[in-house]
């Protein structure tokens, strides 16, 4: 009986050696989740109250660019950027949506351009683009983040 709970005793201590097994580190985990997040993507795309019925994640995203353009478009071709230069039929207009769902808007314009008026086009772009209704800012792994894109503008001369 003594052998076998001497036996049973040296099971017991060395079996415990089996199921050890090496815990990655809190650091190495949180590298590893970090390299495996698309950064360049999010999981929800902004959106505005008319687009949020859409299930479909591109459909979502299309409405939301359609409307919000339609939406810039309406707000600036009652104005005078036509008038201010003729030439300019399209403008784009950066568009910065923070994770408070406070918007920004930014004309872009040519690097090799030195012919517009900049400094009016982006006053006129900052008094009419205002009064948006509330757009949900995207979401990336649950949390609301700012995302940022260039939406092309066409102005309509009348």
């Amino acid at each position: 009986m003594k052998q076998y709970s001497l036996f049973l005793v040296f099971i017991l201590f060395t079996s415990c050696n089996f199921f050890e097994k090496q815990v990655p580190s809190e650091k190495e985990l949180l590298q590893k989740e970090l390299k495996a997040i698309n950064w360049n993507e999010v999981d929800e795309y902004p959106s505005l109250e008319d687009c949020d019925k859409i299930e479909n994640k591109v459909q979502r995203q299309h409405c939301f660019f359609e409307i919000l353009t339609k939406l810039i478009q309406e707000k600036l071709n009652t104005d005078t950027l036509s008038i201010l230069d003729p030439k300019l039929d399209t403008i784009e207009v950066k568009v910065t949506v923070y994770a408070n769902s406070a918007l920004q808007f930014e004309p872009q314009f040519p690097k090799d351009s030195v012919a517009y008026n900049r400094i009016k086009i982006d006053s006129i772009l900052n008094e009419r683009l205002v009064d948006f209704p509330k757009i949900n800012p995207a979401i990336k792994r649950g949390i609301p983040v700012k995302t940022q894109f260039i939406l092309p503008v066409i102005l309509k001369v009348e």
